[in-house]
């Protein structure tokens, strides 16, 4: 009953982060682009979105990767826990090395140079690896795939 919880959990987390960056990223933020005729603002309000976004996604991602650990105890090395790892450590790169130097550049006003523009194609490129990375996670299912099988 515990682990049967503990999964319910693990869904509503995932569930909340990975829908979150598909509606944010693919729904949202083109939605401000092509609604609104001042860029810069609906640049302004998506980028407080992703920035909401990759909040939420080190709580969900760190609380998931400590329940992956705690529950995989002998097979900590699990495909689950390197997705999320790997997850979280673009979530870091994109807030902390890629946002600050895009914003810079947009209060430079410089968001139509190629700077802005290769830091925005790569923060995008980082975006698009963690939603497939998470996609992978939600069709995969509670416990499917462990490199190690489970010993309950």
């Amino acid at each position: 009953m515990r682990r049967e919880r503990v999964q319910a959990g693990e869904r509503i987390l995932l569930t909340l982060w990975v829908g979150g960056l598909w509606s944010v990223g693919y729904i949202v933020a083109p939605f401000l682009f092509a609604r609104l005729e001042d860029r810069a603002l609906a640049g302004s309000l998506a980028g407080a979105l992703f920035e909401i976004m990759a909040w939420l996604g080190l709580a969900c991602g760190g609380l998931l990767l400590l329940s992956n650990q705690l529950q995989s105890t002998g097979r900590r090395f699990n495909w689950r826990a390197l997705a999320l790892a790997i997850m979280l450590v673009l979530i870091l790169v994109g807030q902390f090395a890629l946002a600050p130097q895009i914003a810079g550049l947009r209060e430079q006003g410089l968001a139509g140079t190629d700077a802005f523009a290769r830091l925005h194609g790569v923060a995008a490129i980082l975006y698009l690896l963690t939603s497939l990375l998470g996609l992978v996670l939600v069709a995969a299912g509670p416990d499917r795939g462990r490199w190690a099988p489970s010993s309950e």
